[in-house]
């Protein structure tokens, strides 16, 4: 991160304990983290790690047990449910390994609904635009069930970043495709959130796509593990 830019994202001291019926599960143990503006950042480490409750606390989804959580530098525990996802709106979006397309909305209207509910008065025109950016102009009436798995990531990222937003947040974003479509979506990410300027937070189990990244922290049991990566890239 640039000396002097406020982060996008940091976590300080967070914890995270769930309960379980065998007991309290430690699932995030201290995690400090700052993310700067533009900065691509890619999580890695075994299934269990925590990579994806990094995400679910970084983005409001889920509050930590306990530290400091700060989004685009506001506190998230002084911030209601409400509050976090008008927060997140137009300035933070999700990309998930199982797409989270609305199945009774058209490609088209996943795109332009977010857009809508910010208040963007030229909605559709945005989405059929971005569509048209990831390959899917002629897909723009069909259902998620008419698509395939890439093309459904495919909407998703459109859905993600049509609002232009400062933070993408993506968790296996091609954890579902195959090798030669998980290449494509992730040429399409990585032009795409260069385009409009946004900083990455991405968990992958791909060292390829995570070589992609500025920087690779490593998680293990719950932790930011400081060690030095095999690639050379600073940890955290």
């Amino acid at each position: 991160m640039a000396a002097g830019s406020t982060p996008v994202l940091a976590l300080e001291a967070v914890t995270l304990t769930l309960p379980s019926a065998a007991g309290p599960v430690n699932i995030l143990r201290g995690v400090d983290l700052a993310v700067g503006p533009g900065e691509r950042l890619a999580v890695i480490g075994p299934s269990g790690s925590g990579k994806s409750s990094l995400i679910a606390v970084g983005a409001g989804l889920e509050q930590p047990t306990s530290g400091a959580v700060r989004l685009f530098g506001q506190d998230l525990a002084r911030l209601d449910e409400d509050g976090r996802a008008r927060l997140r709106r137009g300035r933070a979006a999700l990309v998930f390994q199982a797409f989270h397309l609305l199945p009774n909305m058209t490609a088209e209207e996943n795109v332009a609904t977010p857009l809508e509910i910010a208040g963007a008065r030229d909605a559709l025109a945005t989405a059929r635009q971005w569509l048209g950016r990831v390959g899917l102009s002629g897909r723009l009436t069909h259902y998620p069930h008419q698509l395939s798995g890439g093309e459904q990531q495919r909407v998703a990222l459109a859905r993600a970043l049509a609002a232009r937003p400062a933070l993408l947040f993506a968790d296996e974003p091609t954890g579902n495709l195959d090798a030669k479509t998980a290449t494509t979506v992730a040429d399409l990410m990585f032009a795409l959130i260069a385009e409009v300027g946004a900083a990455l937070v991405m968990v992958t189990h791909d060292p390829v796509l995570a070589e992609r990244a500025d920087r690779i922290v490593r998680m293990a049991d719950g932790q930011i593990d400081t060690r030095k990566i095999d690639t050379g890239k600073i940890l955290a």
